[in-house]
Parts: C-alpha cells; sequence; structure tokens
C-alpha cells in the first residue's frame, strides 16, 4: 500500500511549522510499512494533477503571504472543487483553510479573494484585545467517536459562517473571538485554526485521515496497526487536564 501526497507552497505556508504535520503522516505510515510519496508544488513549478493525489495538504501563511497564493491558487480551483467532489482529502490549516472560502478581508479593509468552495468568509478583527491566541481544546467527532483535539490557535482573522465545524470549544476561542466552535470538518476536508502542529499533538487525527485515505484508494475496509503512542498520549493528557481544569475554575 503507498499514499501519494501534495503539499502546496511550502516555502510560503508554513506558519509555525505547519509542514510538521505532513512529517507526521509519513512517520506514522512508515512505521505500519505503508509508502509514502510527497511531493510539493509552489509558484512557477509544473502545474501537479491534483487526481493522482490520496491526500492534499496546505498550511498557513501571513496576510502577504496569502496574497501572493490567492493570485496563484486559482487557477486550479476546478481541479481542486472536482477532487474534492471526488473524496480526495484536504486539511487546510489557517490561512490555508482561510483561502477555501468566499473571501479574506485584512485589517486594511483589503479583499483577498478565496476559492470560495465553502461558503464561509473571514475578516480581521479591527480590535486587537479579540485576537483569539492561545492553547485551544476542541471536542470533535470522529468516526463516531468523541475526540478531545489539542493544538495552538494565533489569528486575528474572524471567521463566519461555517456550516459543519470541526468541534466545539472547550477552552480558547475558535473560528472567532470566544466562539463556541472551531474549523470546518467535511468527510474528507478538515479546515482549522489549530497550530502545533496539528497532527503531532492528536496521533488519532492523523490515523484517521490515514485510514481515509487507503480505505478510499483501495476500496476496502483498512484497520491500522497499533502503534506504541504512550509518550504522547500522556503528553496530552497532561495538557488537556490543565487547561480543562482551568476552564471550569
Amino acid at each position: 500500500m503507498n499514499l501519494n501526497i501534495l503539499c502546496l507552497y511550502p516555502n510560503i505556508m508554513d506558519l509555525y511549522g505547519d509542514n510538521g504535520n505532513i512529517e507526521i503522516i509519513k512517520y506514522r505510515a512508515l512505521k505500519r510499512g505503508i509508502e509514502v510519496n510527497i511531493d510539493a508544488y509552489t509558484i512557477n513549478d509544473e502545474d501537479p494533477d491534483f487526481y493522482n493525489y490520496d491526500l492534499v495538504f496546505l498550511g498557513g501563511g501571513s496576510d502577504k503571504e496569502q496574497k501572493v497564493v490567492a493570485k496563484d491558487i486559482i487557477k486550479f480551483k476546478k481541479q481542486i472543487e472536482r477532487s474534492i467532489n471526488i473524496g480526495i482529502f484536504y486539511l487546510l490549516i489557517c490561512g490555508g483553510f482561510q483561502l477555501f472560502g468566499k473571501y479574506y478581508k485584512d485589517s486594511e479593509n483589503n479583499i483577498i479573494e478565496g476559492l470560495n468552495i465553502f461558503n464561509y468568509y473571514t475578516e480581521s478583527s479591527t480590535n486587537k484585545k479579540e485576537r483569539c491566541i492561545g492553547n485551544i481544546v476542541i471536542k470533535s467527532q470522529i468516526e463516531n467517536n468523541n475526540l478531545e483535539i489539542l493544538g495552538f490557535e494565533n489569528h486575528g482573522g474572524q471567521t463566519y459562517n461555517v456550516d459543519t465545524p470541526l468541534g466545539e470549544v472547550l477552552y480558547g476561542n475558535g473560528n472567532t473571538f470566544k466562539n463556541k466552535f472551531e474549523g470546518l470538518k467535511k468527510e474528507n476536508v478538515i479546515g482549522t485554526y489549530l497550530h502545533g502542529p496539528l497532527l503531532s499533538k492528536n496521533p488519532e487525527l492523523a490515523d484517521y485521515i490515514i485510514k481515509y485515505c487507503l480505505e478510499r484508494k483501495y476500496n476496502k475496509k483498512i484497520t491500522l496497526k497499533k502503534l506504541d503512542d504512550e509518550f504522547e498520549i500522556k503528553a496530552k493528557k497532561e495538557m488537556l487536564d490543565k487547561l480543562l481544569t482551568t476552564s471550569k475554575s
């Protein structure tokens, strides 16, 4: 078995080490004997064929970087939309998440047009006190199981009109300042503000993505070999206990 992964603009959209998410996917796949091929696309490269991939990843960037990427990625809108519709998995972090919506309005009221794949939109808050920054915990349902997802958020953009959020906020902000919900989740799309990188703190989520991609590709039920996550589980539990106890006090 193998996985083919496409990283979009990894030299531009890598805020807070977001590309580390793909290293986690690769590590956990290789530990199970699953081959991994990772291709990168950035501006001036040969156009990728999105349909050849099982997972497409886009990380975060500042307003300046988003403007640059927005002008280039728009040429792939039809391919991206169709690849989502046929089930290819997309993982979108922060700025990447924003670019798949209608638009992003920055702090100077400049509009960065999004791909308009989804109906949400993002506007930068003019109140610096409303910046969403710090540790965050959300409760999400993954394969009918409740999963507490841990991460770090740092965004001035406030994202509105998300119809299917990734999860309920237990600690932190979310899509907007003091929001009850965070991110976007479809069967084969996760968009989120959680950095960290996200998957290093949440190996269960990494395995969900790997399993989904393999089951779609090979059209059969996949049971992943269990890995030794004792250290990761203990570290995550300690952080969750600390944050969730604080939120209740």
